[in-house]
């Protein structure tokens, strides 16, 4: 990736947490990665383009959890795995504020619900992949729609992100909260 490309992004995300995604204009983007409108336009013709990069790269970001997810010797040690981290990833103050103005945006916008959409249903996928070798093995409840459940489990620990922002200590019980309750529901 050209670093200059890597620049313009950055400042994107600064400036979609500062002022929100549909308050930001390409020009925002330009001054706060020091760098004229043309040049920025050199590396992405606008600002749907950088947000499709923004996916992008988060669909880089996901990979380990897909790849650790989609075909798992354990898919309980792999679920657990997955919760302490994921939780640890949708917690960072910058991927929450993100992922929600993400989120609203998407509500507005095809596009961007379109680029975005397709990491998350790669992630979801990877752990239908998972809760299924888990059912098969009889370690987890079969269930009619683990793709429902899957989503499930992403909503609730990306809700937990989103609580976090208003505290700003990470809070282990959280998270082992919510791995008692997703391994609660996955029980035989």
């Amino acid at each position: 990736m050209h670093p200059r490309k890597f620049e313009i992004t950055q400042a994107a995300v600064i400036c979609f947490l500062e002022r929100g995604y549909h308050q930001t204009g390409v020009r925002d983007i330009a001054r706060q990665a020091g760098i004229s409108l043309g040049n920025l336009y050199n590396h992405f013709s606008g600002k749907d383009a950088v947000l499709a990069f923004i996916a992008e790269l988060e669909g880089k970001e996901l990979a380990g959890y897909i790849d650790l997810l989609s075909n798992p010797d354990d898919p309980r040690a792999a679920i657990e795995q997955f919760i302490d981290d994921y939780a640890v990833y949708v917690s960072h103050p910058e991927n929450a504020l993100l992922g929600l103005e993400i989120l609203t945006e998407a509500l507005r916008n095809p596009m961007i619900a379109d680029v975005f959409g397709k990491n998350r249903n790669r992630l979801s996928d990877a752990l239908v992949c998972c809760l299924n070798k888990g059912a098969e093995a009889g370690i987890f409840v079969p269930y009619d729609d683990p793709h429902a459940v899957a989503c499930m489990m992403l909503d609730t620990l990306e809700g937990l992100g989103l609580r976090r922002l208003s505290n700003k200590t990470p809070n282990e019980n959280g998270i082992q909260s919510i791995r008692t309750f997703i391994f609660n529901g996955l029980k035989l």
